[in-house]
This record gives structure tokens, sequence and C-alpha cells, in this order.
């Protein structure tokens, strides 16, 4: 399986969003993995009780079973509360058109469908959007140590390869000498 990137320039991930705002459905997800930095299992799992009305999401990461809280942002808030308007909380957030639990699968070929119609040329899937999070905060902040703790990574350099700033630092590096 091929590593998939983050979105590195905010340009693209405007135009990414402006595709996908043709569905809410695959907006709001991609941007909760975008502004939260989920894994695209955690995202899907949310249900409607999870965001409505709520200041701050809560749950146990499906991957490390380790309890998860943090803020809900001013981007966010609104969408949810479109999105979740006229729905029962005990429903799944994401649902299919057949009112099932929307699938990884199908959240993956969202995202990279979106990406192609922008004419972006990395490999792009569903780990893009916690990859597209840690890059743009890492950029923002600069503090890879609260990366590394929001990410759960047993160390910094392992949070710098995931985000892509180690491959970028290199490149970089070899751009610049010229003998």
């Amino acid at each position: 399986m091929a590593t998939v990137e983050p979105i590195r320039s905010l340009n693209d991930l405007k135009k990414v969003e402006k595709i996908l705002a043709k569905n809410p459905r695959d907006l709001l997800f991609f941007t909760i993995g975008t502004n939260c930095g989920l894994r695209i299992s955690d995202i899907l799992s949310l249900n409607v009780k999870d965001v409505r009305g709520k200041n701050y999401i809560q749950l146990t990461e499906k991957k490390t079973g380790k309890f998860k809280k943090f803020p809900i942002n001013s981007k966010l808030k609104p969408m949810f509360a479109n999105f979740t308007k006229n729905r029962s909380d005990d429903e799944p957030l994401f649902m299919t058109k057949f009112k099932n639990r929307l699938g990884r699968v199908t959240a993956y070929y969202a995202i990279r469908n979106a990406c192609e119609i922008a004419h972006l040329e990395e490999n792009f899937g569903t780990h893009t959007l916690r990859k597209t999070f840690g890059y743009h905060y890492y950029k923002r902040y600069k503090d890879i140590a609260m990366l590394q703790k929001i990410f759960n990574h047993s160390n910094q350099m392992v949070t710098l390869r995931y985000i892509g700033i180690e491959q970028e630092q290199i490149n970089e590096s070899y751009n610049k000498f010229i003998l």
C-alpha cells in the first residue's frame, strides 16, 4: 500500500473543499479530519449526539483505545448544527443513501476523487486528512512536542516523518546544495 501525503497547499485544500461542498456529508468528514486530526475510523464512528450542541468532541480512539477530548472549532460548530438538524441523536453522523453508517472505502473514494478533480498529483486517501491537519499545525505553531501528544506518537521524529516534514527538509537541503 502506497503512503498518502498531506495536502500541503492551502489553495489546494480550498479547491478540494469547494469540490466536496457538493455533498455536505463528504465536506463535513473532510473538515473534521483536517481540523481535528482524527483517524477516519474515529470520524466515521461519530453519532449525531457526539457533536450536536457540544463544545467538545469526546471519544475513545479505535486504534489506541485512548480517551481523547478536544474543542470543536468555530468552522465546525455551524457545520454540525446544519448537518444534525432534524436528525435523531442515536443515528450515525455519516450515513449512506441507504441509511447505513458510512464506510471508509466510500470516504476514501470521495477524498481521492476530489483530489483528482482538483488536479493534485500526490497520492491521497483517508489518512490524508490526519496528515494535512498535522502538516499545517506544525507549519503554523512549530510545536512538534504538542503535535506528538495530539497524535499519540512515541517520539518527535515519528511525527515529523508522518506529516512529511522530514522528507520536505531533505528535499530543501538537496535543492540548496549545489557544487
